[in-house]
């Protein structure tokens, strides 16, 4: 009777060391869903406390407007918590929440298309000279 006793322990301390291990593996790569990065952790040799909430703070332009005014910034301009250039940026052209339709570019804040457009031929700062005519997004296309 004490063999069979001492074979049931054994058989549950394996299948408790197995299920221990499995849970373990499933949690080795945990993604921060708080991160738009979804950077993957490491649950080894941490405590689920400590992995829980990553320490990181994201700083967005909502709540602080001038790290839009950093070096590397897209643009100084803060539109749905990104900063963004309206002079240029097709999604907020002239200001946040502007589209340009799908033939157009956003050239100083205004939407235009540049196959046709005289003051922005071809791309934005690229005026025709007098007389010409821009057809194709190239000036005097003949």
């Amino acid at each position: 009777m004490n063999s069979l006793m001492l074979f049931f322990v054994l058989v549950n301390l394996m299948a408790l060391f197995i299920t221990l291990s499995a849970t373990t593996s499933n949690n080795e790569q945990f993604l921060n869903e708080d991160d738009e990065t979804q950077e993957a952790i490491s649950l080894r040799r941490t405590s689920r406390f400590l992995a829980q909430k990553n320490a990181r703070v994201v700083m967005t332009c909502d709540k602080y407007p001038r790290v839009c005014h950093a070096k590397g910034s897209p643009g100084r301009d803060c539109c749905k918590k990104k900063c963004v250039n309206v002079l240029t940026d097709r999604l907020n052209c002239g200001k946040c929440g502007k589209k340009c339709k799908y033939s157009e570019i956003c050239c100083k804040g205004e939407c235009v298309n540049p196959r046709s457009n005289k003051k922005y031929c071809g791309s934005c700062g690229n005026k025709c000279e007098k007389g010409n005519v821009c057809v194709y997004g190239m000036c005097s296309y003949a």
